[in-house]
């Protein structure tokens, strides 16, 4: 079964707070939205039946250590039986602490992350628990198989560095094709920060980035992923700057498909296809 869960935390956003009220409003679209409850090939998403809704983590304060271990320890506890997961952030420092659990389960893990950033920084702002600096928390500890990150559109001069130490693949903007899904491997998590999408697309976000993908260019690539998805995390919706829950509803529509994916390849198949090899 796959497992839904909220995480509502935005302490680590280095601009706009909001986004801590994601996870309910995304939810809110099945009820409220203007569309039905069906992916584009047919899967049926309704609780009980695809998923199995967990409900949101609570925190009873902006404490990000404390934060980190209360996310890591729930992932670990309920990814142990065989369980895929999707969680719904959050800023997208929530997804450190989703890796490292689903890293001590999968020793080979690949990560596939959309964004119009690489959330490389070192050191932002003197927060090592920066959403900016999620994904050089990850690799450091070397514990990541892969990571391929896709929409880039920010770099500098320091991130081109880390890129270079880590040893990322990047599909920038400016080179996009659709020529890197060939190239994944399993077991894949997915990490889609919904900045990955132009502004056009999806205004509910705190950066504004112009010039990304679109919402028909997302939903293609993960319909034609063909690895064993394991978990997967969408973030960085922010209420406060959406207009009429346009953006609520891209995010509901990505996690219908997000979720029928996940639906095709069971855990334990992966793991036995790991033995035989």
């Amino acid at each position: 079964m796959i497992k839904v869960l909220g995480i509502p935390f935005d302490a680590n956003s280095s601009f706009l707070k909001g986004t801590f009220m994601a996870p309910d409003r995304i939810r809110l679209m099945e009820k409220e939205g203007s569309a039905n409850c069906f992916s584009e090939y047919g899967t049926e998403i309704i609780e009980n039946k695809s998923h199995n809704d967990l409900g949101n983590l609570i925190f009873t304060g902006n404490d990000s250590k404390n934060a980190f271990n209360i996310i890591k320890e729930y992932i670990a506890t309920h990814i142990g039986n065989n369980d895929k997961m999707l969680c719904l952030g959050g800023d997208h420092s929530i997804t450190w602490p989703i890796i490292e659990a689903f890293s001590e389960k999968f020793d080979s893990l690949n990560i596939l992350h959309f964004d119009a950033h690489t959330d490389l920084y070192e050191n932002f702002e003197n927060n090592l628990y920066s959403h900016a600096s999620t994904f050089a928390r990850i690799l450091e500890v070397g514990k990541i198989r892969s990571l391929t990150q896709v929409g880039i559109r920010t770099l500098n001069t320091h991130q081109r560095n880390q890129i270079k130490r880590y040893g990322v693949s990047v599909v920038e903007m400016k080179n996009f094709t659709f020529d890197f899904i060939k190239t994944l491997k399993d077991p894949l998590y997915i990490s889609l920060d919904l900045d990955v999408l132009d502004p056009a697309f999806a205004p509910g976000v705190s950066h504004h980035e112009p010039g990304g993908i679109s919402t028909r260019e997302l939903i293609q690539i993960i319909q034609s992923v063909k690895n064993n998805i394991v978990g997967a995390d969408i973030v960085e919706y922010n209420p406060v700057r959406d207009v009429h829950s346009t953006t609520a509803m891209v995010a509901y529509k990505i996690f219908k498909e997000l979720i029928a994916k996940m639906s095709e390849y069971p855990v334990d198949e992966l793991q036995n296809n790991q033995v035989a090899s």
